[in-house]
């Protein structure tokens, strides 16, 4: 068959092919056929396509025929002698004369240029010399040839800067050379084009020649795009050189083209600056500052009301392009403080401007400016030689500090606290207060939400309150009195929150002990005390009554928690004021589930929390003035049980200061009384005896609060008292309650109700217990939307227990108010409070030691937990893990590992293995992975199957952060880390030892000499390596770790042949999953470690090895020979990491080479296999481990 008439069946299979009215079959056929010229004799693909790009055929022809010549070019040049590709390269060129015609369509032109510049980057520098005379004679041609050209030296980087899979590293730099070699003779052919065919564009419109006009634009931008592709990777002082800069900076005063120029200054003003000899680079970014500066300049010369919408635009390219300048190479204009200045205070007029997006450019500018000066110098020892070169970058950072003037923090100031406001949120009777600025909106970026662009501002305000105190104290003070001098606070109410954030930021910025400056300025501080004094003065003198304002201003006594250290004569008055708001509020109203009253009562007694955290000791002598005031209103039966909790927290944080003493003096005289109604035996018995108890507790809606609120002032009396926060430790867990822990007298009372109350709520979820349920409680106990959203979306609207824990019994008893819906959400919250705050309490318990462990009833705790734990729903037993099981282990005594850990752990771990199995087998061969928690959703819809995965992912990740803690240093103290063993292959065995005697000082060997926790937790930790979740693998190994050393150590057979075949086997197995890829190195570590301090013990290492596809003895037997030579255990898992590629035929996924995209200098060769290609990638789920590779 002739070449035409193969060219003819390539057409018709194209027309066929993407004609979506043909059948299926026909389409499949048509592909098939197109596929087959593609891979059969060259030069038949050749003039088959040559023939489809003439004139003569249709559009979508002629391109798929430019596809098919490029895709010859660069996958099939080879197979073309040498004259064959002259002839090509030729005929390719002669089609630039041929479609360089008016009527041609642009993607056409596109196509013939890539396919030029294709040949010349295969052809390489030689070829293009050769061309290079009858090109620039071409582009003299006229702005059509010009135009393609231009597309051609477009087109010639293209490989540089986007990444294909068959372009190999060593062409790849090939490339980068030969046009680095050539930008001499590119530079000024474009910079040539562009001042011609800039000028014949202005010079043909002028004469109303809009045709031939549209043809030089069209050149232009053509150059532009071509500038482009060279300004992410050309050496920035040729760019200079040759002009390239500064014509892209004439084309700015062009409205035409200074959009499409400004894509230009974005690349350039981000290049990162060379670490060497950088004068030619700071020359020329020197001369792309100053472009970028006039052109802002010229920008707000004008009257803004004149602007257009293209103004803007261009303007927020100015303003990108001086942010990236000043983010990636602000020391290029540093040494001249003038310059430096100037552009500081440019970046200031674009954070004041009115537009938003200019605003939040220049936000992120200075966030990055500021953070990078005001961040602490690292502390160095005298006499270091760093202390030089640190106190001359810290001088340095000063002068340029020095910079930011207190009139431009000031002004920055000023228009953060409008901009704390969100568009939505504004009374309109406020719009005169923020002028025309416009305001952040939900509509502004999808991809930042308000609280992100408010969380940025605010980190900005804290900054300048450190750099500069006075300047934003005075500023933020002068704003609050401002709004307070209203006469309509209230309409005010959306700036009095904003501006709370703001004023607790500023206090904390500025009074946060580690400003030095401060510390050394008595004039500083007496100033900063007279104007915070001030402010809570006016503050105290407030009357405001409405629910709202008084929230708000208790919001704001407690923003200025952290001044009352050092103003504690004032302590007294904001204590008497905090009360002052408490009781002005009603104490009983309607409906309280909506009452602006209730809320802010509960916010009042947080706000006491609060100042007693920030304010420290300066509070004490305000304690027994306290107490007398809440005995008062508890007499008076002014306080609601949610009430009393807030301030019974507060009370504990107080008391943490005065010492343990007084910590058991105020816990009993908080505890007491709750006491004496927590341990009755009449509700125990009414509510606890049997499974159906809970539901009739659920009835009594006020007992039902009651017993909630009392249950979580247990957990907060357990949190807030004791050693401060981080003093505990597992080594010193058995030490602490020697001299007393305050709460140690009060588990004795307070865990058996707590333990009946859980293993009620567990017994729910038993079937036999659940179908004799209502309806109202079944619907209760499923997982609510709120979570499911959790699940599936970003966890915005997680439920958290500070909601729950504002409820009160006050709420309910009429009726009309307490709906279904509302009993259901109730009892659902009510029941996921107790879980965590029960399952908290046990954890905090078990940190104290003796007091816990020796003192409880271990077989209570152990059925309380264990009784129906086969019932429980993975996000309940992921809780239970978390938050109870995790302390135990940590802190029990190891005498009492058998008695404890390992009856709590066996019920468990059998569960759990079991169900986590089933439900891994699900996801990776069905897709679904069947978790009990979704049970009665209806199936069939992704976000079920997200959710699935998201509650398995999240337990098996939690049981493997149990293993993890099994596997610590402080519960292994017995074991020699192995680094300190001996390094060389042949160990000798004269430190071995029984497995029973490491039991008692090694967690890890107590679990491996427990056959009820060995064999399960042997049977996750294997399975673990064929689920892809890296995350619970990373865990695991630092078991198997552990475990591998005891196997070292000891002369165990049968942990030695657990470890020598079935981890190392299961280990390769990990490795043919990509999702393992990000652990790899740990996975490698774990290799050497066997096969050098085992495979002499044992020959399974061996075997296993000798079982992949692709090794031979000799093989083996060379890199042994290659491990013995080297002690360096990297060295050992580089060598063990090349065998098991090599081995496998490469199909280790967790080990293919990362190639590295858009990235120039390192560039990686591929990596070859040693068998033929392997066929269509498969999902990780249809192959598993040894399976997968042989």
């Amino acid at each position: 068959m002739d070449d035409n008439a193969i060219a003819n069946n390539v057409a018709g299979a194209i027309v066929t092919a993407f004609d979506w009215t043909s059948s299926a079959d026909a389409r499949a056929a048509a592909y098939s056929y197109i596929e087959t010229v593609k891979a059969g004799d060259a030069r038949v693909l050749a003039n088959a396509s040559f023939s489809l790009v003439k004139k003569d055929w249709p559009s979508e022809i002629r391109l798929h025929g430019f596809k098919m010549l490029q895709h010859l070019v660069r996958l099939r040049w080879e197979e073309l002698t040498q004259p064959e590709q002259r002839n090509f390269a030729n005929r390719a060129v002669e089609l630039i004369s041929e479609i360089a015609n008016p009527c041609e369509e642009w993607p056409l032109k596109s196509q013939t240029a890539a396919l030029v510049a294709e040949i010349l980057r295969r052809e390489g520098l030689n070829l293009w010399r050769e061309l290079l005379p009858s090109v620039i004679a071409l582009s003299n041609l006229g702005p059509l040839k010009a135009e393609l050209v231009l597309m051609i030296l477009r087109w010639l980087p293209e490989d540089i800067t986007v990444h294909n899979e068959d372009l190999e590293g060593d062409r790849r730099r090939i490339l980068l050379r030969d046009l680095s070699q050539s930008l001499s003779e590119i530079f000024p052919l474009i910079y040539t084009l562009l001042e011609r065919h800039y000028g014949s564009a202005i010079l043909e419109a002028g004469r109303q020649q809009m045709d031939v006009a549209k043809q030089h634009y069209a050149a232009v931008i053509a150059a532009i795009n071509a500038i482009i592709a060279y300004a992410e990777w050309a050496p920035l002082p040729d760019l200079a050189r040759y002009g390239i800069i500064q014509g892209c900076g004439y084309l700015l005063t062009s409205p035409d083209y200074r959009v499409h120029a400004c894509e230009f200054f974005k690349l350039v003003s981000s290049r990162k600056r060379p670490h060497d000899d950088a004068s030619g680079f700071d020359h020329a970014m020197r001369t792309v500052f100053d472009i970028l500066m006039n052109a802002a300049k010229g920008f707000f010369s004008k009257p803004s009301a004149n602007f257009i919408e293209t103004e803007f635009e261009f303007a927020d390219y100015i303003c990108e392009c001086l942010v990236s300048l000043g983010s990636a190479n602000l020391p290029c204009i540093a040494s001249d403080f003038q310059l430096l200045s100037i552009y500081l205070e440019q970046m200031v007029h674009f954070f004041q401007h009115h537009r938003l997006a200019l605003h939040y450019q220049s936000l992120l500018f200075w966030l990055s400016f500021l953070r990078s000066l005001i961040s602490k110098t690292k502390v160095t020892l005298a006499g270091s030689s760093n202390v030089a070169s640190e106190q001359d970058t810290y001088s340095e950072k000063r002068r340029v500090l020095s910079l930011v003037t207190d009139d431009m923090c000031g002004m920055m100031l000023d228009i953060s606290f409008i901009r704390l406001l969100k568009k939505e949120k504004v009374h309109p009777g406020i719009t005169s207060s923020i002028g025309n600025l416009e305001l952040w909106s939900d509509d502004f970026d999808s991809n930042v939400d308000f609280g992100q662009y408010r969380s940025r501002l605010l980190e900005l305000i804290r900054f300048i309150g450190c750099e500069r105190p006075l300047v934003t104290a005075a500023k933020v003070s002068s704003r609050i009195a401002e709004v307070m001098r209203t006469p309509l606070p209230y309409n005010d109410l959306v700036i009095l929150e904003s501006m709370h954030l703001a004023l607790e930021n500023v206090v904390a910025s500025i009074l946060d002990g580690s400003n030095e400056y401060l510390k050394n300025n008595a004039e500083v501080q007496f100033t900063l005390n007279q104007c915070f004094k001030g402010l809570l003065e006016q503050l105290i003198l407030l009357k405001w009554t409405e629910p709202e304002l008084v929230e708000a201003l208790g919001h704001y006594l407690d923003a200025l928690g952290p001044f009352l250290r050092y103003y504690p004569d004032a302590v007294g008055s904001v204590i008497n004021k905090l009360f002052e708001l408490l009781t002005s509020l009603p104490f009983v109203v309607k409906d309280p589930s909506v009452s602006a009253a209730r809320h802010a009562r509960l916010q009042i007694c947080t706000s006491f929390i609060r100042i007693a955290k920030s304010a420290n000791e300066s509070i004490l002598p305000c304690i027994k003035g306290i107490a007398n005031t809440m005995t008062q209103l508890l007499s008076e039966g002014l306080l609601h049980r949610a009430e009393q909790n807030l301030l019974g927290e507060a009370f504990l944080i107080m008391a943490s200061s005065a010492g343990v003493q007084q910590q058991q003096e105020v816990l009993v005289w908080l505890l007491e009384p709750l006491g004496k109604e927590w341990t009755k035996h009449e509700w125990q018995e009414a509510y606890l005896s049997e499974p159906t108890g809970i539901s009739r507790l659920c009835d009594d809606t006020q007992f039902m609060w009651s017993i909630f609120h009392m249950v979580t002032f247990f957990e907060k009396a357990l949190k807030r008292s004791g050693s401060r926060k981080g003093t505990l430790t597992s080594e010193t867990c058995s030490k602490v309650s020697s001299p007393g822990h305050p709460m140690d007298s009060h588990l004795i009372w307070m865990l058996p109700p707590l333990l009946k109350l859980l293993r009620a709520i567990h017994s729910l979820w038993s079937p036999s217990i659940s179908q004799s349920l209502h309806g109202v409680m079944r619907v209760a106990m499923a997982i609510s939307d709120v979570e499911k959203t959790s699940l599936y979306g970003e966890g915005k609207h997680s439920v958290t227990k500070v909601a729950t824990s504002f409820l009160d019994e006050s709420q309910y008893g009429m009726g009309k108010y307490y709906s279904t819906e509302t009993k259901e959400a109730d009892i659902r919250n009510w029941l996921r409070g107790i879980r965590e705050s029960g399952y908290t309490i046990l954890g905090l318990s078990a940190t104290l030691g003796d007091s816990f462990f020796r003192c409880i009833d271990s077989h209570s705790v152990i059925f309380a937990l264990m009784e129906n734990v086969q019932y429980m729903d993975f996000r309940h037993l992921k809780q239970l893990v978390h938050l109870s099981l995790i302390p135990m282990v940590k802190f029990c005594p190891s005498d009492l590992w058998e008695m404890w850990l390992e009856k709590v752990l066996h019920p468990l771990l059998l569960h759990v293995g079991q169900a986590l199995s089933v439900s891994w087998s699900g996801l990776l061969q069905e897709g679904k992975a069947n978790v009990p928690d979704l049970q009665g959703v209806p199936s069939g819809s992704d976000m079920v199957e997200i959710m699935e995965e998201k509650l398995l992912r999240n337990l098996t990740r939690e049981i493997c952060s149990l293993f993890a803690f099994l596997a610590s240093p402080g519960l292994n103290s017995g074991l020699t880390p192995l680094d300190q063993t001996s390094p060389t292959l042949h160990d000798a065995d004269s430190s071995v030892t029984d497995l029973k005697d490491i039991a008692s000082k090694s967690m890890v060997g107590f679990l491996l000499n427990s056959r009820n926790l060995a064999i399960p937790v042997v049977k996750i930790c294997i399975e673990a390596f064929s689920w892809t979740d890296a995350e619970a693998m990373s865990k695991v190994c630092s078991l198997w770790s552990q475990v591998i050393l005891i196997t070292i150590t000891t002369n165990n057979t049968d942990l030695r042949s657990l470890v020598c075949k079935d981890l190392f086997g299961a280990i390769i197995h990990g490795l043919a999953l990509e999702s393992n890829a990000v652990i790899s190195a740990d996975l490698m570590g774990l290799c050497r470690d066997i096969f050098v301090h085992l495979s002499t013990k044992d020959p399974s290492p061996r075997q296993v090895l000798l079982s992949l596809p692709c090794i031979t003895p000799q093989d083996l037997h060379s890199f042994e020979e290659a491990l013995s030579k080297t002690g360096s255990p990297r060295e050992q898992k580089q060598l063990m990491r090349s065998l098991l590629i090599t081995a496998s035929g490469n199909k280790l996924r967790a080990l293919a080479t990362q190639k590295t995209i858009n990235v120039i200098t390192n560039v990686t060769v591929k990596t070859r296999n040693l068998n033929p290609a392997p066929g269509p990638d498969n999902d990780e789920a249809d192959t598993l481990g040894l399976a997968s590779i042989m």
